[in-house]
């Protein structure tokens, strides 16, 4: 890429992350250009989408990016990127997505957004979250409802679907993102862009009060495979401050992605074994999917490990972890969660010792079972969610593949493996599906397997010719 044919304005928003870098590294554009191209896009999508609610402009410009880390892992060199609502950035408002905190403003940042600023991060605003990050659809009281930028009536996934819509419509180049439940996962699907579940401890931690829950995580959102590897290395590294961190590799992430062969061995679980549900036109999609790895190299066999006991440890593990959090949480606060909400904290705190001392024993098994398949394979592929975007004024999806659901997050079970097992997953567009709407492949990687997760995802990416968006909710010719 050069000079002369560098665009300005918004349309420098089409360019992938790690293009942009190198212009930023290269002098040929500056921070302040990427800020002014992304705020004139948030103006141009946000009243359609609503994925960034918050802004912080004013911080953003008075960056002084002379004192930042230089080297190569990870330098984002000036670009600004967006946090998701449920981590606090220092003097912005972060509401968690609820009323009881809608005028919060921290004196202290994450430590996981100190490290990006410190690597060049420009924070230019917050995604929007649903309360506290339940829930598989973006919505809240304080800043209402976010949109699919494909289809504004549909729902963009959640609970990272500010990131991911966001990032859809070309209004950032990096959003961060968190997942549970498939919370990074399937708002990566529904907005056609790549998401990634790192292992526990790799991309910062959870928060101070239970430094020790590691199946919450945070992880990078991005429009392609190599930006998420930019993503995830300047996530990476060893933080004292973090009880969970874990060091970076030798080798940047991004050279597994630069360097991907496609030479892969595909176990293909298409609804885990019985364990999720899913709609024949994404069983169909996914299907035809398959053979079109097949045919570009990839070895693919139908096969699942044993996952007995997976639904019940997965709802312990999610429960107890509502259960710490909710502990020192004020109750002026609680008094605003929605139904939801209330019945995980209270299902949590119901919990007795032998629910854990079973999940814990069971997650080890589950463990051990897929330890046993990558003897022969490389990754896992299953849907990551079993059903296309649902409406979304939808708070959660009733029926998937023909079966009525009666939890909210029943049509999200795709997310509890990884979840469960501690595993690497990633969501990775396989190109469009019915009504042209995107679709998202989940990969399950190898313990502390990142590397080789993202260098799959790659040759998935490139098979399907990707990245594929942005799309633009205004005008589609403009992708």
């Amino acid at each position: 890429m050069t000079s002369e044919l560098l665009f300005t304005g918004p349309e420098l928003c089409k360019f992938e992350a790690h293009e942009v870098v190198a212009l930023l590294k290269a002098r040929e554009i500056s921070s302040s250009d990427l800020i002014d191209a992304a705020l004139t896009r948030i103006a141009q999508t946000g009243p359609l989408i609503n994925a960034t609610p918050t802004l912080c402009e004013a911080r953003a410009r008075a960056v002084d990016l002379s004192s930042r880390d230089s080297t190569p892992a990870g330098w984002l060199a000036g670009l600004p990127i967006t946090i998701k609502d449920l981590n606090a950035v220092a003097d912005v408002r972060t509401t968690f997505g609820t009323k009881g905190l809608a005028g919060f403003i921290p004196q202290k940042s994450d430590p996981l957004v100190d490290q990006l600023e410190q690597r060049g991060a420009v924070i230019l605003g917050k995604t929007n979250t649903p309360e506290f990050g339940a829930g598989g659809n973006t919505f809240n009281d304080v800043f209402g409802q976010t949109r699919n930028p494909w289809n504004t009536e549909l729902n963009p996934g959640g609970s990272s679907g500010g990131a991911a819509a966001s990032l859809a419509a070309g209004e950032i180049w990096l959003s961060h993102g968190s997942d549970h439940g498939g919370s990074l996962r399937t708002p990566a699907a529904y907005c056609g862009i790549v998401g990634l579940r790192p292992s526990p401890g790799i991309a910062g931690g959870p928060g101070q009060d239970a430094a020790f829950i590691i199946e919450g995580v945070q992880g990078p959102m991005a429009r392609s495979v190599r930006d998420c590897a930019l993503f995830l290395d300047a996530m990476s590294g060893f933080d004292p401050q973090i009880a969970i961190s874990y060091p970076a590799p030798e080798i940047p992430y991004q050279e597994a992605v630069i360097r991907a062969d496609g030479k892969l061995k595909i176990a293909f679980a298409p609804d885990l074994g019985g364990f999720g549900q899913v709609d024949p036109e994404m069983a169909q999609h996914l299907a035809a999917a398959m053979r079109q790895l097949e045919k570009n190299g990839a070895r693919i066999e139908e096969t699942c490990p044993d996952l007995t006991h997976l639904e019940r440890s997965y709802h312990t593990l999610r429960g107890l972890m509502w259960a710490t959090s909710a502990k020192r949480l004020p109750q002026e606060v609680q008094a605003h969660f929605k139904s939801t909400l209330a019945e995980n904290t209270a299902f949590g705190q119901a919990l007795t010792l032998e629910d854990i001392i079973d999940a814990n024993l069971n997650r080890s098994i589950l463990f051990n079972n897929m330890l046993s398949l990558f003897e022969t394979f490389d990754v896992l592929a299953c849907p990551t969610v079993g059903c296309m975007p649902h409406s979304a004024s939808e708070e959660w999806v009733h029926h998937v593949g023909g079966v009525e659901l009666t939890n909210y997050m029943d049509w999200l079970r795709f997310a509890f493996l990884a979840t469960t097992t501690g595993l690497p997953a990633i969501s990775v567009p396989v190109g469009r599906g019915p009504r042209g709407l995107p679709v998202g492949l989940q990969l399950i990687g190898k313990p502390r397997g990142e590397a080789a997760l993202l260098a799959a995802a790659r040759h998935v990416e490139l098979t399907f010719g990707g990245p594929l968006g942005p799309i633009d909710p205004i005008n589609p010719s403009w992708i």
